[in-house]
């Protein structure tokens, strides 16, 4: 079923715009990456998995080769949910800037609008 790969999501402190592949369900997906943005302008990058999907993308990078035979998984914004679909992943979100506030480092930053001008 054919659907928007953008979906954005509206919390009272941020929203979050998530990328999904044309064939993932917003309900099921268990890999997707995503952009937040807070209502001040201040953004972050997160890439959210599952431990299923983990798994699944270390066992195949044992067969291709990737990460030294899929020894490791190494990437700098992951968030890992116990279960798939964009409303647990909105959840872990919202509990992650209650806890470290909207002005955390917590998640990577995207660089401000000035600094890509320069």
């Amino acid at each position: 079923m054919a659907h928007e790969p953008l979906v954005t999501v509206e919390t009272a402190d941020f929203s979050v715009t998530y990328v999904l592949g044309l064939e993932e369900d917003a309900d099921t997906v268990e890999d997707v990456d995503a952009v937040i943005r807070a209502r001040d302008g201040n953004g972050w990058t997160a890439s959210f998995m599952t431990p299923r999907k983990i798994a699944e993308v270390m066992d195949r990078w044992s067969t291709t080769g990737e990460c030294a035979g899929g020894l490791y998984l190494q990437i700098p914004d992951l968030v890992i949910v116990r279960e798939g679909g964009l409303d647990a992943m909105t959840t872990a979100l919202v509990d992650l800037f209650g806890e470290y506030g909207m002005d955390t480092n917590v998640l990577p930053r995207l660089a401000d609008d000035e600094d890509e001008d320069d």
